[in-house]
């Protein structure tokens, strides 16, 4: 029977309730990780997906899961650092799909090797501002003017940003990462005070350690701390849709009365201890 669901034996799974649409979200760095789980979490609760990411590599995985949740998706190939594409790829994403009602800035780089902070080359440091926060603030810039352009807009609009732990948690053997998503935590804060008088709800959402494809090679490294509880009160690795939920309940108004505010969600790894 065409759109019937199956489960992995084949038998027939029972028809979801429909959901309320939602309007249309932008996902940057989304075709894997933590990206993904936003863009399946965001679809679950009625939105039409963006799916924006610098290749296409695994999109296609992140594609089929918003369409099989019942939303819209189109994929849009863009270097969050080439502040020149902005114009088209929004274009084409409002002719796709509509007018855009939420922004994730997921999209982020690692430092391509952990090290001496006196070792850090002007190449590497420049890198990762460029996708990390240069790039970012502009597109929220970019994205934000439209959303305050819009003549009639829906009861609820918001920005999010994803930082890190080390937008506070100083770990200098990847200074430059750290020092990136210590500038996007104040933008955050920045566009929140800007937007709050346009109804546009803007967060910060720091993970805490996550296992995706950039944390692989730590993993060795960091689960005894957190099996042990001594780098996480809560003592399991992140994971993705962690992440994803959280951003869900803020982006479809759980929390109305909050903008600019920072949600730690790392497992308690925030925590100050003696």
């Amino acid at each position: 029977m065409a759109g019937l669901r199956l489960d992995k034996t084949g038998l027939p799974l029972p028809e979801r309730p429909a959901t309320a649409k939602r309007g249309v979200a932008v996902v940057t760095g989304a075709r894997r990780g933590i990206g993904r789980a936003i863009c399946a979490a965001l679809a679950e609760a009625g939105y039409d997906i963006a799916v924006i990411d610098i290749s296409r590599d695994g999109a296609e995985e992140t594609i089929d899961g918003v369409t099989g949740l019942g939303g819209k998706a189109g994929f849009y190939e863009m270097d969050i650092s080439r502040t020149q594409d902005f114009t088209k790829v929004m274009a084409a994403i409002e002719a796709d799909l509509g007018p855009i009602d939420c922004l994730v800035n997921n999209a982020g780089v690692q430092v391509s090797e952990r090290g001496d902070l006196l070792d850090v080359s002007e190449e590497s440091f420049d890198r990762l501002l460029n996708v990390n926060l240069r790039g970012t603030f502009f597109f929220t810039q970019a994205i934000a003017r439209r959303m305050v352009e819009r003549a009639e807009p829906p009861e609820h609009r918001s920005i999010v940003f994803i930082t890190s732990a080390n937008a506070h948690l100083v770990s200098p053997e990847k200074g430059p990462y750290c020092i990136s998503k210590a500038g996007l935590s104040m933008a955050s804060q920045q566009f929140a005070l800007r937007l709050a008088e346009h109804g546009i709800g803007v967060y910060e959402i720091r993970p805490g350690l996550i296992r995706t494809d950039m944390t692989a090679d730590v993993v060795e490294r960091y689960s005894d701390g957190i099996e042990n509880g001594t780098l996480s009160a809560i003592r399991r690795w992140g994971q993705p849709e962690d992440i994803a939920r959280g951003i869900a309940t803020l982006v479809t108004g759980g929390m109305p009365f909050s903008t600019g505010d920072v949600y730690n969600i790392g497992g308690g790894m925030q925590i100050p201890r003696l």
